[in-house]
């Protein structure tokens, strides 16, 4: 028997399926030009086509760092029942 770690594939989890929505709404925002590409309507004398982006830096920042903290949650779960698992099997043993 080899001494190899089973490696187990990768789970699609809700957590991590509202991660990947996080990460690609700002790509999807940004290359669907047609949806913004108008000047109308302006905010303080600043076009839409511009200040629509300067918003989405923002919105950006702020999904990024949401997908951070729940990917950093999923890790820490993920750990703490590798763990315990790993306890579990040294018990029995």
């Amino acid at each position: 028997m080899s001494d190899a770690p089973e490696v187990s594939p990768p789970v699609v989890t809700p957590v991590r399926v509202v991660i990947a929505l996080c990460l690609v709404a700002p790509f999807v925002a940004m290359l669907w030009v047609s949806s913004y590409a108008k000047a109308d309507p302006a905010f303080i004398g600043i076009p839409f086509f511009y200040w629509y982006q300067m918003l989405w830096v923002l919105i950006s920042t702020v999904l990024t760092m949401i997908a951070y903290q729940l990917w950093q949650r999923d890790q820490r779960a993920r750990k703490a029942v590798r763990n315990s698992q790993d306890l579990s099997e040294g018990a029995s043993r």
